[in-house]
């Protein structure tokens, strides 16, 4: 089993017209464990829940993901006090690439990223990125969700906005 997340995150620009036609939903999750390269959060994605697990940073990071019930869920969402985020993920197909979406809420508002996934890193240097995709910070970790949740908003995404 291939564990190993190929993935490439922007900022986005501006949002792509037909949005709210795209399939989406809520998404709560929250962190348990955050350190330099190393995540374990919880994950509420409609009415399906989520124990994640992901080591390494960058563009190639292993992760682990198990369904869990909503039970399991709210045992360990207490534990993510202080380390969580909300958004609203919408799937948008592009070029025959899967593009998820991410526009933030409450304090991570108007944060919106998207992020694309590979199946190899030869295929994620040839990705072509849509006009709306702004800055890539794929290698950047203050945009990484985990960091998002503890520290939040990223000085230089609040330079870019004033």
């Amino acid at each position: 089993m291939n564990n190993t997340e190929i993935e490439r995150k922007f900022l986005l620009d501006r949002l792509p017209d037909d949005i709210e036609q795209k399939p989406h939903s809520i998404i709560r999750q929250g962190y348990i464990v955050t350190d330099s390269s190393n995540e374990v959060r919880v994950r509420a994605k409609g009415r399906d829940y989520y124990l994640t697990i992901k080591q390494g940073t960058g563009l190639t990071r292993n992760e682990v993901e198990i369904a869990i019930s909503e039970q399991q869920f709210n045992a360990l969402w207490v534990l993510t006090a202080g380390k969580r985020v909300e958004k609203t993920r919408y799937d948008y197909q592009d070029s025959g690439s899967l593009i998820e979406i991410d526009v933030y809420t409450s304090e991570l508002s108007p944060l919106k990223v998207a992020e694309v996934e590979f199946a190899s890193i030869d295929e994620s240097r040839r990705y072509e990125t849509p006009s709306f995709f702004g800055r890539e910070v794929t290698e950047d970790n203050s945009f990484k969700n985990a960091s998002l949740a503890v520290r939040g908003m990223p000085d230089t995404y609040v330079n870019e906005l004033t």
